[in-house]
């Protein structure tokens, strides 16, 4: 029976898990949002309601209170001054969770954790990106781009954007109320063997 049980394992022993928390809090304040597993959403949640409530009464004990839960002193001076300046005249529900889908390397429920309000800096960040794309010349073909060892778009950048816009694409569809659709296990014809009829 679990009757009474309350908050969740996350399959780690208690120091383990108090450490994960605070490194999700940490920087959940950081970045404004992050992309964890559906149970971690969930069990970090109360802990960065309750900083978001410690930071609104700015007192010197508050700040040393939520300084020996997260990581970063930086993070608490934006926690403090910021974060909890825009939350003033909010009484609870500063997060929100975005269910995505399932992760592709092993069917973990991922979701995205963000802080209200923040969503208005991660659009700026993304048109400022993309105004910054447009100034950008096109570069001529070389030699050796031609002979394909080398293409546009490859390495790390490419990988980022074509991330950022798989995300985006998700995000906007979850904000409108579309269902994200699982991704299906579509069985893959061999090429060595020909089909037979």
């Amino acid at each position: 029976m679990r009757h009474r049980v309350h908050g969740r394992k996350l399959g780690r022993p208690t120091p383990h898990r108090r450490a994960l928390l605070r490194n999700l809090c940490t920087s959940l304040f950081e970045h404004g949002r992050i992309t964890t597993t559906v149970q971690k959403a969930k069990e970090l949640r109360p802990f960065a309601e309750k900083l978001i409530t410690l930071g609104k009464k700015d007192t010197l004990h508050a700040r040393r209170r939520a300084a020996t839960f997260l990581l970063k002193a930086a993070v608490v001076k934006e926690l403090f001054d910021t974060i909890a300046a825009r939350y003033a005249d909010r009484n609870g529900g500063y997060t929100r969770i975005i269910k995505l889908g399932f992760r592709s390397g092993d069917g973990a429920d991922l979701a995205i954790v963000e802080l209200l309000g923040s969503e208005l800096s991660v659009k700026k960040a993304e048109k400022a990106a993309d105004e910054k794309a447009k100034k950008e010349k096109p570069r001529k073909e070389t030699p050796e781009a031609a002979e394909g060892t080398v293409a546009e778009g490859s390495g790390e950048a490419g990988k980022d954007q074509s991330v950022a816009k798989k995300f985006s694409k998700k995000i906007k569809g979850a904000l409108k109320g579309e269902k994200v659709s699982k991704p299906g296990k579509a069985k893959k014809a061999r090429k060595d063997k020909p089909e037979t009829p």
